[in-house]
């Protein structure tokens, strides 16, 4: 196992705070397990690459400042030592990122291609300054009979109604209390009846939908609070009637352009929460007024065809949409994580102002990972069938979906509408109802996965499976999958992040923390000379013999040992019975012999 040292991210790590996607393993993790299993010049390969953090950390291998950041010394020869203790050498390892959904490719090719800064801040901000000119008047409010203010958000409200007298009931206004918190219990102001959340009944309204020429049915929200700056001072205030009329005199405009999405919102694990609110295409997602002015923003991407501008994109919107909750007391506003969920206080916020500030964390990205070379291959397949030739990478650090944890299909729908490219389903390794994929289908398509590592892995080397709070069933699914593939389980152990470092883990308990699974192939010479010896005693020691030569002799810090749970011979008897039976080899030997 890799040696201790300081792997949290930080809340000022501009890798972190550059797109919102879902998940990202820390590269500084993925540094440690590439530093300890490769060497420079080595290919990496993750064949579920999310965002390509693997990459950044293959990259960074290179770099003896991030190297040293972890907590090693590196030498005038290029040696990284842990203390007076030699584990690797400096230097690039190169990486094939691969992932099944196409936002996952562009934000993984744009996370580990630089570009120049000033290029990307000349072009983005050009972008900005041209539809702000154009669309400006839409972000004005009457501070008073003269003086315009510039809004910077506004607060829509759900509108219920009250199942004793059916009176309309605008949430903020009856469940908001002092702009600090939502009241558990609340009064109708109708017939003061005592109501909770629970209770009250969704409101409907039909509207005509220009962009589909038919109506829609959706729930009821209505504008109630616009916060707003006159230079540099911010104010707030009731919606009044002038911003009434200017919502009107929005969802009058007629807009022509082709990269607005309409693609059509499918039934799905993440999307029916949408559905269920009459949400059912993807320009739903947004205001009339953000719609707009984003389409015009993307129209102007395309013509540039720079993927960076689209990664700057696809960064920003993820706060624009309907999903992005009110937050008491703060500006800005937050989408529930891992999850599309309509809040009944939803932000609408101003979209040049959240471009422009995307456009400064971008910029801090680009400086931040600026390479000379490009020693990573972006892909986008599926990784059941990889087009990679056998044996030919060096190492695999992997973080694969885990069970029904996340579907990610459904929670790069409005990404993937934008990009008019959509993740093929048919093999997303991933639980669902909708797709009718049950833990048996699960295990069957990650079993392929695995097996697609295996054929293309070197003899002789590892693998990293990383993963987290997974049920017990799905992390037994993983590991019979591992071992069905033809690896040896070598070693499984879960990160302790207050302390960065790893303990060793021999029961199905251990699912409530981060776990790590390393595995190896065996080398040819071994797999044969098992199957010669097959009905044999001789097979098992062989086993034994192969798999104690990739164990640690010794595990500690300053001569105080560890128990090395992998050398007991309970856990050595359960490795050689699997690998026998995985491999259709009788096994020889009882537990006692």
């Amino acid at each position: 196992e890799p040696f201790a040292a300081d792997v949290s991210e930080g809340k000022n790590d501009p890798i972190y705070n550059a797109h919102s996607y879902h998940t990202k393993v820390p590269y500084k993790a993925i540094m440690r397990y590439i530093l300890h299993y490769t060497q420079p010049g080595d290919i990496v390969l993750d064949g579920f690459s999310g965002t390509g953090m693997t990459g950044i950390a293959a990259q960074f291998c290179g770099k003896k400042e991030y190297v040293e950041k972890l907590g090693f010394s590196v030498s005038e020869k290029n040696e990284v030592y842990y203390h007076d203790m030699l584990i690797s050498k400096l230097g690039e390892r190169k990486s094939i990122l691969n992932d099944l959904s196409p936002i996952a490719g562009l934000i993984a090719y744009c996370y580990n291609h630089s570009l120049d800064t000033t290029l990307f801040m000349n072009m983005a901000s050009e972008i900005v300054s041209r539809v702000e000119k154009k669309y400006d008047w839409m972000y004005r409010t009457k501070h008073d009979e003269v003086t315009l203010g510039k809004i910077n958000y506004l607060v829509w409200s759900e509108v219920f109604s009250c199942p004793h007298c059916s009176g309309d009931l605008i949430f903020w206004d009856v469940a908001v209390e002092d702009n600090d918190r939502v009241k558990e219990t609340f009064i109708c102001p109708h017939c003061k009846s005592q109501l909770t959340k629970r209770e009250i009944l969704k409101n409907w309204e039909t509207n005509y939908d220009s962009f589909l020429n038919k109506t829609t049915n959706q729930t009821k929200f209505v504008p109630v609070i616009v916060n707003y700056s006159i230079g540099n001072q911010r104010f707030e205030k009731r919606v009044d009637n002038n911003d009434i009329e200017l919502i009107k005199l929005i969802e009058d405009q007629q807009v022509v352009l082709n990269s607005i999405p309409l693609d059509e919102i499918k039934i799905g694990d993440e999307t029916n929460r949408l559905i269920q609110n009459g949400l059912t295409h993807a320009h739903h997602f947004f205001t009339k007024r953000n719609l707009i002015i984003l389409s015009e923003i993307f129209n102007e991407i395309n013509k540039t065809g720079n993927q960076h501008l689209k990664f700057w994109f696809t960064a920003a919107i993820a706060n624009l949409g309907k999903t992005a909750r009110y937050k008491f007391k703060r500006s800005g506003n937050v989408p529930l994580s891992g999850t599309l969920y309509l809040p009944s206080l939803s932000t609408e916020t101003n979209v040049f102002q959240a471009l422009r500030s995307k456009i400064k964390q971008i910029n801090s990205m680009l400086k931040f990972i600026k390479s000379d070379s490009y020693t990573n291959l972006i892909s986008n397949q599926s990784s059941t069938q990889l087009l990679i030739k056998d044996e030919s990478i060096d190492y695999i650090f992997t973080d694969p979906p885990f069970g029904a944890n996340l579907t990610y299909s459904d929670l790069n729908f409005i990404w993937e509408s934008w990009l008019k490219i959509r993740t093929n389903t048919e093999s997303e390794t991933i639980v669902s109802k909708i797709q009718q994929k049950d833990l048996n289908t699960y295990q069957s398509l990650i079993t392929l996965a695995f097996k697609e590592y295996y054929r293309v892995l070197k003899p002789g080397r590892w693998m990293t499976v990383e993963f987290s709070n997974s049920q017990a069933s799905v992390w037994n699914a993983i590991q019979e999958a591992i071992q069905k593939a033809g690896f040896v389980i070598a070693n499984v152990s879960a990160l302790d992040k207050k302390q960065g470092s790893f303990k060793a883990v021999t029961t199905t308990t251990a699912v409530k923390q981060d776990l790590v699974i390393s595995a190896y192939k065996p080398k040819t010479e071994h797999i044969e000379k098992m199957r010669r010896e097959q009905n044999t005693e001789e097979s098992a020691w062989t086993f034994v013999r192969q798999h104690l030569e990739q164990l640690p002799v010794f595990i500690g810090h300053k001569g105080e040992a560890q128990i090395i749970a992998e050398r007991t011979p309970r856990i050595l008897f359960d490795r050689m019975v699997a690998y026998h039976v995985q491999n259709g080899l009788p096994v020889p030997i009882s537990s006692a012999e």
